[in-house]
């Protein structure tokens, strides 16, 4: 499958250089290119792509407001951030906002192709540095893993692995919906919005050390 890439920064080399990158690649279409998120919008609505690739700082609309309007409008377009920022001021705005990626541009290439293919299979994909941050800045309000039933920690502890919805399904011999339903359950006793955080937030508190 062909996955189409908008890309979106203010710096013109930085444009060309991902233009040249991702034109190696077969299975990656570079659909357009933005230097803004109003003119990143206006693109969306013309080329239609699968995943757009967006800087944070940016003159008109910035990256994390245009994330955030690309995430309630369009819920099947994958927005990976790709900036020079690492610091909490960045990140977790970003990631509140409906990321699905955060990546800074020292990245090597063979990674961003990870990271492009991970969030089109419907995973997180983080630069260290952002899960570090994540992990440093997330709110302790001393919840327990009590919190869970015993089969939503085994759900959660299989998260934590990196699996997805399938594999845990394959693993536990129960039904992706059941899945699905026990992860509701535990993003609601958690208070967190996704699985990246229920599993940096076990992590982070050693549920399962």
């Amino acid at each position: 499958m062909t996955i189409k890439v908008l890309l979106v920064d203010d710096h013109l080399v930085v444009l060309k250089g991902l233009r040249f990158f991702l034109q190696t690649q077969s299975h990656i279409e570079l659909v357009g290119e933005a230097q803004n998120g109003e003119e990143a919008l206006q693109k969306i609505n013309q080329m239609h792509p699968d995943v757009v690739l967006i800087d944070v700082m940016m003159p008109k609309m910035d990256g994390i407001e245009a994330t955030r309007h690309i995430t309630q409008n369009y819920p099947n377009i994958k927005v990976i951030i790709l900036t020079s920022f690492s610091d909490q001021d960045y990140v977790l705005p970003a990631i509140k906002a409906g990321a699905h990626g955060y990546q800074l541009k020292d990245v090597e290439p063979d990674i961003l192709v990870e990271t492009i293919e991970a969030v089109m299979d419907g995973q997180k994909k983080l630069h260290p540095a952002v899960t570090n941050q994540l992990m440093t800045h997330m709110v302790d309000d001393e919840k327990t893993i009590d919190i869970l039933t015993s089969r939503e920690a085994t759900v959660l502890k299989h998260i934590t692995y990196g699996q997805s919805n399938k594999e845990i399904a394959a693993e536990l011999s129960i039904s992706e919906k059941t899945v699905k339903t026990h992860i509701t359950n535990i993003f609601g006793k958690m208070e967190v919005q996704d699985r990246t955080q229920a599993a940096l937030y076990a992590i982070k508190h050693k549920w399962f050390d």
